[in-house]
């Protein structure tokens, strides 16, 4: 009985100190990113609806690796690719709820609550990424920012998936007049709705991850995607004839729940800016590499008919393009147009 006193007595003397040790436990996080308790972990969900072998798929992951690795596993960034956890249509919403933390939309699918961000969307708006990631840092570029604040957003940065090209399952598209009549796959855009529709061709609005049972389908005979994106859903295998056409920046808009960003403590927002910084600069270089890559697997492969267009014939299409511009025009503040780098000179 004697012994039985001594041993609840040592437990509970044991577990008070315990519980004196967990409350007198250091609660600001540490400056230099070491050891948080296990209370104040933190996870962050990040939903995209691309495969793990693209650009944006890769640097999600490399950024959670880091992310665990500076932090000791006290953040966590939990990547669900392929579009597993939300569909294309849906995850913007859920991050919006606060179900998940951050996302990472192509620019197009923004426009359903920004529109003006479709200035990103013109066809040869842009010649290079670099007039990109400039145009995305010019004060025009960052009041396109500050328009997602409105709806509880905040993009942490922007990473490239590359240039749009065509394909196609009917003809070659050699000259702009051979996109009549196409029924051509878009992201919801206007302004890529426009595109198709000022040269005679059928935009239909499809979800990425519904494009290839589309076109298998027959639903539609086209589609406008980047090399990687294109190779990572076999998206070639449906199609006969690909234009590289270069008409249009295809860029993913790094977003997280601006409530969510809010509630954590400054080193963890340090610590995830700085790192975003630095997966952001692979990330482009990334982008650019796989590009040219699955380009030359492409055409290596000889399973689709190419054609490039010639510099002639880029100005040809960007002529033909023009009436884009003056619908964007006509429905926003024509600043966003002027601010192009192309456009610089003329101002």
């Amino acid at each position: 009985m004697w012994s039985r006193r001594i041993i609840i007595r040592f437990v509970s003397v044991f577990i008070l100190i315990i519980m004196l040790l967990v409350s007198c436990q250091q609660r600001d996080y540490p400056a230099d990113n070491e050891q948080l308790s296990h209370e104040e972990q933190i996870v962050i969900r990040f939903s995209h609806v691309v495969g793990e072998n693209t650009p944006k798929g890769m640097a999600a992951i490399k950024f959670a690796e880091l992310i665990k690795e500076r932090s000791n596993g006290h953040v966590e960034i939990q990547v669900f690719p392929n579009g597993v956890l939300y569909k294309d249509g849906e995850e913007l919403n859920a991050l919006l709820r606060g179900d998940i933390q951050m996302i990472a939309p192509a620019i197009s699918k923004i426009t359903t609550l920004v529109p003006e961000w479709s200035v990103m969307d013109l066809p040869y708006a842009f010649k290079n990424a670099d007039e990109v990631h400039s145009y995305v840092d010019s004060d025009v570029g960052q009041s396109l920012m500050k328009k997602l604040n409105v709806h509880n957003l905040l993009s942490v940065g922007v990473w490239d998936s590359g240039f749009k090209q065509l394909s196609n399952s009917i003809r070659p598209i050699e000259h702009i007049s051979d996109l009549k009549d196409l029924r051509m796959r878009i992201m919801p855009s206007d302004i890529l709705a426009e595109q198709f529709s000022s040269v005679d061709a059928y935009p239909k609005r499809i979800d990425f991850n519904t494009v290839f049972n589309q076109l298998q389908k027959g639903n539609v005979d086209g589609q406008e995607n980047t090399f990687t994106n294109i190779t990572s859903k076999n998206l070639h295998s449906l199609q006969d004839y690909l234009t590289v056409s270069n008409h249009g920046y295809l860029g993913y808009l790094l977003l997280m729940n601006n409530e969510f960003w809010d509630s954590l403590p400054k080193v963890v927002q340090t610590l995830l800016i700085d790192t975003l910084e630095e997966v952001q600069q692979w990330e482009w270089q990334l982008a650019k590499n796989l590009s040219d890559e699955r380009l030359q697997e492409m055409e290596a492969c000889e399973c689709i008919n190419i054609h490039y267009l010639s510099n002639q014939d880029v100005q040809k299409w960007a002529s033909a393009f023009e009436p884009v511009y003056d619908y964007y025009a006509g429905k926003y503040d024509s600043k966003y147009i002027n601010a192009l780098p192309k456009n610089q000179s003329h101002h």
